[in-house]
């Protein structure tokens, strides 16, 4: 019997009814005779009301604990959903992250899954159960629940569709696919049949909110195929998978939600520098774009999450008080398709645009990939829609 995984996300189960919907899906499913593991996300926006519920009682809530508040979300989900289908005669349970066996390092927040021990899920499939697993979590070695980062539902999906060999991994959100840039932004925005999985990647890692970046890198790495559905409508989704079609631009993402730091110091040295960084690694704050320009002085730039702004600014007044710092709300665009960097048009087109509306660029990474530029403050959307016209 084929066995599939199907991930529903936050707004595919924000209320009851939409919980029936996925009821629904799910049946369908059912009747053709599939055995079915189902993940879960936390409704709707329960997870940022956990988050400010958290920041309301500490601006730097410990991080344990912060993992063991965010983890409820999810139960509440899976609990629900295995209700509705019982409900429906339809056999289920619910497992969480831990009752379904797995097993994450020690990180908090940013947990990295290590291995899924699959025995209880495989004992309820064998009573015909549908099983429903909070996704987002796990528990380290220390009996600890973690949680895997924002979007790590999906992360949770694709690695139990790799160890429990699934034939697919379909991940359903309140969108029909991938898209070549965010809806939300641009209504040039158009969906993709297929993208392969280091452009699929390259969006994702880029902050595009359609796929978590690690769910990702473990389709890639056992071949597992992900198709990207709505709830809420029948329409053909988005195949990822290992084909690379052609060597146009695919996706163009506009992230506004970094942070880009300045911070200097009077007198420079290598170990100096060093503490700095090694800080700022302890305390997982996921330090990005890193350059170091210091001389006699420190001078050092970099961005960050600005989910992580409140934490570094606490470091720097606690730990290095003789650091000065200047915070930027900036913008990044990465324009994402196999081979675009020998495509030279690319390059002038962006150029062309920057130009003419006068914005200034801080930095540009390119690869064979990815053409990735930060502006040095927040770009209106009308420059996400003057590169699409131009370049998709």
């Amino acid at each position: 019997m084929e066995l599939v995984v199907l991930k529903f996300g936050g707004s595919s189960v924000a209320d009851n009814n939409k919980l029936n919907i996925v009821v629904n899906k799910i049946k369908s499913f059912y009747e053709n005779n599939k055995k079915i593991v189902v993940v879960v996300s936390a409704q709707g926006k329960k997870t940022d009301e956990l988050i400010k519920e958290a920041l309301s009682l500490s601006n730097t809530p410990d991080d344990r604990e912060l993992d063991v508040l965010l983890s409820s979300g999810e139960q509440m989900s899976m609990a629900k959903l295995a209700i509705l289908l019982n409900k429906e005669h339809i056999p289920a349970v619910s497992l969480t992250g831990w009752q379904a066996g797995i097993y994450t390092n020690n990180k908090n927040q940013e947990a990295i899954i290590e291995n899924i021990d699959t025995s209880r899920i495989d004992k309820e499939l064998g009573k015909g159960k549908i099983v429903i697993v909070a996704g987002f979590q796990g528990i380290n070695k220390n009996m600890d629940i973690t949680t895997l980062g924002r979007g790590g539902s999906d992360t949770t999906a694709v690695a139990l569709a790799a160890k429990l060999n699934a034939s697919k991994c379909y991940i359903f959100s309140d969108v029909d696919g991938v898209y070549s840039t965010d809806p939300n932004q641009s209504n040039l925005a158009k969906k993709l049949d297929t993208i392969s999985y280091k452009e699929m990647l390259d969006i994702a890692d880029e902050g595009a909110k359609v796929l978590h970046n690690r769910c990702v890198e473990i389709a890639e790495k056992y071949g597992v195929q992900i198709i990207a559905q709505s709830t809420f409508n029948d329409n053909i989704g988005t195949i990822i998978n290992d084909k690379i079609e052609g060597t146009q631009v695919k996706s163009i993402v506009k992230n506004d939600n970094i942070k880009y730091v300045h911070i200097k110091e009077k007198g420079y040295s290598i170990d100096r520098f060093n503490e700095i960084y090694n800080s700022f690694i302890k305390n997982e704050l996921g330090v990005k774009n890193l350059v170091n320009s210091s001389l006699n002085d420190l001078d050092m730039s970099f961005t960050i999450n600005k989910s992580k702004i409140n934490k570094l600014q606490h470091i720097l007044e606690s730990n290095f008080k003789s650091i000065s710092s200047n915070i930027l709300d900036i913008s990044k665009i990465s324009i994402i398709g196999s081979g675009i960097m020998s495509n030279n048009s690319i390059l002038n087109k962006i150029m062309n645009i920057t130009q003419k509306n006068q914005i200034e660029i801080i930095s540009m990474e390119i690869n064979e990939s990815k053409i990735s530029i930060m502006f040095n403050k927040i770009v209106s959307d009308d420059i996400l829609e003057a590169l699409h016209k131009e370049l998709i």
